[in-house]
């Protein structure tokens, strides 16, 4: 089936058509949010709330990218929202102890997934201390980064993804390595 035909079938809320996009794309959707969100329950949530908006918003699709270019987009934007709304969490948490009216705070490692495919460190703590680096770039930054780096997509398809030029995914791309490097040197200058 063409993806014409395909997304003509989706928007015709065809079940086929739907357990297809499944099968296709779940792996691929859990991949890069765990990328964005190194945790796998939270990975699952926001994988399940992805395909909740691509099902409620298919009708608007209107072809000016791939399909998937189009998948990757939302996810992409789900795993911001969701890194956003966690770190207001903790900022509102920040500011009741501040006030001495602490609401208890999750203490457990929020950093679940060693064997992360994406990443290829043998250590836990590593993988706890480069994903923190990553999450402290500015967004389009982290972004550019994550999908390179962790989730393996190109240049190309990072540029299709986020609607920027190819020039300026390479520009924030040696941008976000530039700040990972001072980062992790002055990580690893006070942990020696």
């Amino acid at each position: 089936m063409t993806e014409t035909k395909f997304i003509e079938e989706l928007k015709l809320k065809s079940p086929m058509a739907y357990s297809q996009l499944l099968d296709d794309y779940q792996q691929k959707v859990f991949s890069t949010c765990i990328s964005f969100v190194p945790n796998k329950e939270d990975a699952e949530d926001i994988a399940q709330d992805v395909f909740i908006e691509v099902f409620n918003s298919i009708s608007k699709f209107k072809g000016d990218s791939k399909l998937s270019t189009w998948i990757y987009r939302i996810t992409t934007n789900k795993c911001l929202e969701f890194i956003r709304k966690r770190n207001t969490k903790k900022r509102f948490a920040f500011l009741q102890s501040i006030t001495g009216n602490a609401i208890p705070m999750d203490k457990t490692n929020y950093f679940t997934e060693i064997n992360h495919p994406g990443i290829l460190l043998e250590h836990k703590e590593l993988n706890e201390t480069l994903f923190k680096a990553i999450n402290n770039l500015p967004e389009n930054q982290s972004v550019v980064f994550t999908l390179h780096k962790i989730d393996g997509k190109s240049y190309q398809e990072i540029s299709e993804i986020t609607q920027r030029s190819l020039s300026s995914v390479e520009s924030i791309m040696f941008r976000a390595k530039k700040n990972l490097q001072s980062v992790l040197e002055n990580f690893y200058k006070n942990e020696m």
